[in-house]
């Protein structure tokens, strides 16, 4: 996780540890947990927003009822889509917008994130037990099964 990602390079050390913290508390306690918990929680990732996502609908909604509030009220709301569709080309180019301090501070996690941790709980229920020891010649066929058990 410590990969230059954008959102968490425009984000307080502080929250960014305190998600990496939380994170890891997950994992670990998994490290104790039936399987059938760890595959629930990796299912549970799967569906987790991220901040990409969360960012997208906020725009998108307060946007869209800025564009209805002008169309059906007064055109003056039509300020509010203005305002809102900068922020999002901002966070497409710069990785950060205002939206996002808050969003983090309330543990919205990057893909990234998350998906460190599903693969954190995939190692921990033995998913990638299987593969063979790296070898000069079977180096394609672990490469095939890393893969496979990747997206097991």
């Amino acid at each position: 996780m410590k990969a230059k990602d954008r959102v968490r390079a425009h984000t307080d050390t502080d929250v960014n540890q305190k998600i990496e913290q939380r994170t890891e508390q997950r994992v670990l306690q998994a490290a104790t947990a039936a399987e059938r918990t760890i595959s629930r929680r990796i299912d549970e990732l799967e569906k987790e927003w991220d901040m990409e996502r969360y960012l997208e609908t906020n725009a998108a909604a307060i946007a869209f009822s800025g564009v209805l509030l002008g169309l059906l009220v007064n055109k003056k709301f039509l300020a509010i889509p203005a305002i809102v569709l900068p922020f999002l080309f901002q966070h497409a180019v710069q990785g950060w917008c205002p939206p996002v301090p808050l969003f983090r501070r309330l543990g919205v996690r990057t893909r990234k994130e998350i998906d460190a941790e599903k693969y954190a709980l995939k190692a921990v229920r033995g998913d990638f037990d299987e593969l063979p020891p790296p070898n000069n010649g079977d180096t394609l066929r672990r490469a095939r099964q890393a893969w496979q058990a990747a997206n097991a």
